[in-house]
């Protein structure tokens, strides 16, 4: 099953339809609440079913749904091999059970999931029956003397005959039954509360060490960024660039095709062999070497401790990737193309696109191809300043994502990583966009520099796509 991405409209008319129902708004409540407010998969799901139960309320809500969607199981889940909704939905119960009889005792509307299934069931508060005062029946039993069996008399009957009595002997063993049943009783719920606190600690410390591997699944921005790879239910392959190539680039003064450089054939050029043998022993023993950049191998060191068991993540240089994998796989692309030739395949997708000009030691620039008020045509990088342009396509035909982060040099590059991965700097963007989740888009952002490290990034222009979401 493919999830289909909704468009902005479709999506913020949904909104529009939660934000006015009660039970969403109890929901919102509910997952706040000291019950669930560190339990973020049981959250997730809660706030997952209620949606789902109030936008399509015809519509059954399957195991597999929240396993793929919510709690980001591969597409071929099977629950017959994992029971972790049929556990969560459990734990869920238990919570919900506490909310409303605790912090939720005065919710209209109480929210509850029947053993098996996994559609809500929202159900007004029953309040108790009030019982009428003694006085009051006995002046209805008085009024009412023909009828006086509707209406149970307050004196007691007159005693039996002694005959009738039951021996007191037959009863001298109640007291001491009712005392052993309230202490087993008492026994048992000590034994309820003590179980109860101790698996409330244990989710506490597995949610304090999951905060502690993810935290960034406590970011919004960030989350809503990198969930896209990480929770997609495919696989994410980190490409960082072949230096080795920048090299031989260098001393030829020429880009290879892509096709050549797959096939490992563009030493083979005929315009090389007039480079003479000394020059294309050179070229062969760069080749031969793999070698690469120091900041790009940090960019994706950083990148894959998003996945932290790294189940779900691998890295490749661009030398060792296949175009098999671009097809099933996400993929992030580190470096401009002249170290990454996989970046090329998107650059006809692009209004920003990065470019090593073949003089003066390999100056890179930027080109904005349709330059907006105010926007430069041309970005040169300096010894100062520096451009990095970065890409997020989703491929809704797949249902995978591409992320591009191409920079004019190692200290753009690296500035980067520092904005995807900041969530001051993309929930500013989000705003800067007027968007709540990210579209496709392209950002240009200008690096001021020293020599190693950059300091301050800044968006210099931006373009989104939101038709191709």
């Amino acid at each position: 099953m493919t999830a289909k991405r909704k468009s902005t409209d479709a999506f913020k008319a949904d909104e529009q339809i939660l934000e006015r129902d009660l039970r969403w708004k109890i929901a919102e409540r509910a997952v706040r609440s000291s019950a669930l407010t560190r339990a973020t998969q049981l959250k997730d799901i809660l706030l997952f079913i209620v949606r789902q139960a109030i936008l399509k309320p015809e519509e059954p809500i399957h195991e597999f749904e929240i396993a793929y969607q919510v709690l980001g199981r591969r597409s071929d889940f099977n629950p017959l091999d994992d029971n972790i909704v049929r556990v969560q939905v459990a734990h869920l119960r238990k919570k919900l059970d506490l909310y409303f009889s605790t912090e939720g005792k005065d919710e209209e509307v109480i929210i509850t999931v029947a053993l098996g299934n996994y559609k809500p069931v929202f159900s007004n508060r029953s309040k108790p029956p009030t019982l009428a005062p003694a006085a009051d029946l006995e002046a209805m039993r008085k009024e009412s003397p023909a009828d006086t069996a509707t209406v149970p008399a307050l004196n007691p009957p007159e005693a039996a005959p002694a005959e009738m009595k039951p021996p007191v002997a037959d009863r001298r063993w109640m007291p001491t039954a009712l005392i052993a049943t309230a202490v087993i009783a008492l026994a048992l719920a000590g034994c309820c509360t003590t179980l109860w606190i101790q698996s409330r600690e244990r989710q506490h410390e597995l949610e304090a060490m999951q905060q502690t591997l993810t935290p960034w699944r406590y970011q919004p921005a960030v989350a809503g960024l990198w969930s896209s790879f990480f929770d997609s239910g495919h696989d994410t392959d980190v490409v960082i660039g072949d230096d080795s190539l920048l090299l031989i680039e260098q001393i030829t003064k020429q880009y290879p095709s892509f096709n050549s450089y797959l096939s490992r054939s563009y030493l083979s050029d005929p315009k090389l062999q007039s480079l003479g043998p000394d020059k294309r022993f050179v070229l062969n023993l760069v080749a031969s070497k793999g070698l690469g950049s120091t900041s790009e191998f940090k960019l994706a060191q950083r990148v894959m401790a998003l996945d932290p068991l790294h189940k779900r993540v691998h890295l490749y240089s661009s030398r060792q990737y296949m175009p098999t994998l671009l097809k099933q796989n996400n993929v992030i692309l580190i470096g401009g193309r002249a170290s990454n030739p996989w970046e090329g395949l998107f650059r006809d997708k692009l209004n920003f696109n990065e470019d090593m000009k073949f003089k003066d030691l390999g100056v890179s620039s930027v080109t904005n191809h349709v330059p907006q008020a105010g926007e430069e045509a041309v970005n040169t990088s300096t010894d100062q300043i520096g451009y990095c342009v970065i890409a997020y396509l989703p491929d809704p035909s797949l249902n995978t994502f591409v992320l591009l982060m191409e920079g004019t040099n190692s200290e753009a590059t690296e500035a980067a990583g520092d904005f995807l991965l900041s969530e001051a700097q993309l929930s500013g963007f989000l705003k800067k966009m007027h968007a709540t989740t990210f579209p496709p888009f392209e950002v240009l952002l200008k690096i001021s520099q020293v020599k190693g490290t950059p300091l301050t990034a800044t968006i210099a222009a931006y373009r989104t796509y939101p038709s191709q979401h």
